[in-house]
């Protein structure tokens, strides 16, 4: 076990040096007084409008490196005039503390590239790992009223520990396993979302068949908004037992619900709570999340809840509807008035044919989706809970092994 292996090195063989002492830094970058100057890394940069000239995609012989959203590969002659070449860690000279590493072909735009200066003591990958363990430490130093830029000359006076390089080489060697596994579980995640995304559209692209009846949201639901009860009153919330959902609660815990972050007193209720086995629908600001929730509940406004009417109970599982609800969501997004704030055209909305096909085709296409919903979206059992228990252990073996006495 590496960690174990570390404990044969004695405290004086890890040493610290600054940033500066250890690493080659970019020409952009004429902060560094000539004392604390290494060789300059003389690369090529371009503009973001230029970047964006390149086509962008998933893989090629060149990486697109910038500060923003535009980043991918693209294949290329390599002879391009534009091309550099090199390992390097990269910080934006602009925006947040987003540290990157690359090895080989490149095309930079708006980045502070910087390298090992002798690969045979510090290892540059090595360095990239130890700048990400105390990333907090250089957020910290983004600065500015509007877009942050980095203030290097305090960056680069960061101690960074250096154990000797077989050391630092088998570090990198554990990291880059951790790091391998999440990519591949995030390219296991894109492909079965495909194949979900091609099962929605395939199962509930519904055409008119005599079997299959279509009735408007307002027929089929009760509709009703949602509320916030005061948040100055501690009445309304203080040792509050039922659920109130908002959106922070589909994105911490997914789209099948039991129970929610915050709770409010009975105090709190305005009438009637909403019935068990309904869905919320964002119809403002954030549009188009939904969840059906399984108990007695309350939500904010920007939620529409829709509670089945009763003479329908025996004709619509809410499971199907559940389901379906990747069509309305997606109706939603395309049906939108502006005005202070996005909102969804609900006269529109109440107008919306639901289409209900017989109880036994409802619970085939309920156990299809099933599978890949669960495979896809579940955050306690699916991949994303599998992405983020591999992100949490490399993010703990990282602090343990970058963690020096």
């Amino acid at each position: 076990m590496i960690i174990k292996y570390l404990d044969k090195y004695e405290n004086s063989q890890i040493k610290k040096y600054k940033l500066w002492e250890i690493c080659n830094f970019d020409r952009r970058f004429n902060g560094v007084t000539k004392e604390k100057q290494k060789t300059i890394l003389n690369f090529k940069h371009i503009s973001a409008k230029e970047l964006r000239e390149y086509t962008n995609e998933e893989s090629g012989n060149v990486r697109l490196l910038s500060t923003g959203n535009y980043e991918g590969y693209t294949n290329l002659n390599l002879e391009d005039k534009n091309l550099n070449k090199g390992e390097v860690i990269t910080i934006p000279t602009g925006g947040t503390a987003s540290i990157k590493y690359h090895n080989g072909y490149f095309i930079d735009s708006g980045n502070i590239l910087f390298s090992s200066s002798d690969d045979s003591k510090y290892n540059t990958k090595y360095i990239y790992y130890y700048l990400l363990e105390i990333n907090y430490k250089v957020q910290l130093f983004f600065r500015g009223a509007g877009v942050q830029h980095p203030s290097m000359p305090d960056i680069i006076e960061f101690d960074i520990a250096i154990p000797p390089i077989d050391v630092q080489n088998e570090i990198v060697e554990v990291l880059d396993k951790f790091t391998e596994l999440e990519a591949e579980l995030e390219a296991e995640l894109e492909a079965r979302t495909k194949q979900f995304e091609y099962y929605q559209k395939s199962l509930l692209g519904f055409k008119e068949n005599k079997n299959i009846k279509w009735i408007k949201i307002e027929d089929l639901f009760n509709i009703r908004n949602g509320y916030t009860p005061s948040t100055k009153n501690s009445r309304f919330w203080e040792n509050g037992t039922i659920p109130w959902f908002r959106m922070e609660d589909i994105r911490t815990n997914g789209r099948l619900l039991s129970d929610s972050i915050r709770k409010i007193t009975k105090e709190a209720v305005k009438g009637k709570l909403f019935e068990p086995n309904s869905i919320i629908i964002s119809t403002s600001a954030t549009i188009g999340e939904y969840a059906l929730i399984n108990v007695p509940y309350l939500s904010n406004q920007r939620f529409t809840n829709l509670s089945l009417k009763e003479e329908f109970k025996d004709d619509l599982d809410m499971m199907f509807m559940y389901h379906y609800m990747y069509v309305v969501s997606e109706w939603c997004k395309k049906n939108i008035t502006e005005s202070s704030f996005a909102s969804v055209d609900m006269a529109s909305f109440r107008k919306l044919q639901i289409p209900i096909p017989p109880l036994e085709e409802q619970d085939y296409i309920v156990s299809i989706l099933d599978k890949f919903s669960s495979l896809v979206n579940d955050i306690k059992e699916g991949l994303p809970a599998e992405i983020e228990l591999r992100r949490k252990q490399y993010e703990y073996y990282r602090n343990k092994l970058l963690t020096f006495e």
